[in-house]
């Protein structure tokens, strides 16, 4: 029978047992650059094999789990440049591998449609993914350098004119908008289209809507009280 109540993640579980558990778990390693080869490591062994922050993994794989960290949780955690590291990697996916799935299925979907209707889900998705790209290269190129500047004591020309408040205030609600996406396919428009498709379609908005919540909840409930925490020492 499938287990639907998964396992809280410690340090003694074993990682095989996880991942059988929960295959989500999967993509969390892979933003961790960690191989899917885990043997009988527990989670303990595969952090220290990877060279990787113990607390850092357990609080974001827990969030695959259903289990949000609570404030000591997030005390404990010691290294937020592995955060930002994943944060980076989750761009990458989502850039390289999620949304080129999901333009095919659109494409494919288009081929056999007559609905105009289908043009309205277009053009919100389009207009969706440049919204992305904005919210990315933001972070890329402003939030993510200016934090690391922070971590690292290092002068950088963002320290007066950026702060984590200013992050938390352009941060964008950018998964609400593809469960707008989602919703419009499976609520109000009707695609004449292959099932099998739009199935495939569907199930990516799915797994990407569920990973972009994890993203959202590592960013604004993780990385900006870690960040305003140092950057109030630094103001003394």
């Amino acid at each position: 029978m499938y287990k639907t109540q998964k396992s809280y993640i410690n340090r003694d579980k074993k990682m095989i047992d996880l991942i059988n558990e929960n295959y989500s778990l999967l993509l969390c390693l892979q933003h961790f650059h960690i191989d899917f080869s885990v043997g009988n490591m527990t989670v303990k062994q595969m952090c220290e094999d990877y060279h990787m922050n113990l607390n850092v993994f357990i609080v974001i794989a827990n969030l695959y789990n259903g289990f949000f960290p609570s404030s000591h949780d997030i005390d404990q955690i010691d290294d937020i440049h592995s955060i930002i590291s994943y944060l980076k990697s989750n761009h990458s996916f989502f850039l390289d591998d999620k949304y080129p799935e999901l333009k095919y299925y659109l494409e494919k979907i288009k081929k056999n449609q007559n609905n105009k209707d289908f043009f309205l889900i277009e053009q919100f998705f389009y207009d969706y993914y440049e919204e992305v790209l904005e919210h990315f290269q933001y972070e890329d190129d402003i939030a993510f350098p200016y934090f690391c500047s922070l971590l690292d004591d290092q002068p950088s020309s963002q320290q007066n004119v950026f702060s984590a408040r200013e992050y938390q205030n352009h941060h964008t609600d950018i998964e609400t908008k593809l469960t707008d996406l989602k919703n419009l396919l499976l609520k109000h428009i009707r695609i004449e289209s292959d099932l099998n498709t739009k199935r495939k379609f569907l199930n990516t908005l799915f797994g990407l809507e569920f990973d972009l919540k994890i993203h959202s909840v590592i960013e604004e409930k993780i990385l900006v009280p870690l960040i305003e925490k140092i950057e109030q020492q630094k103001n003394g």
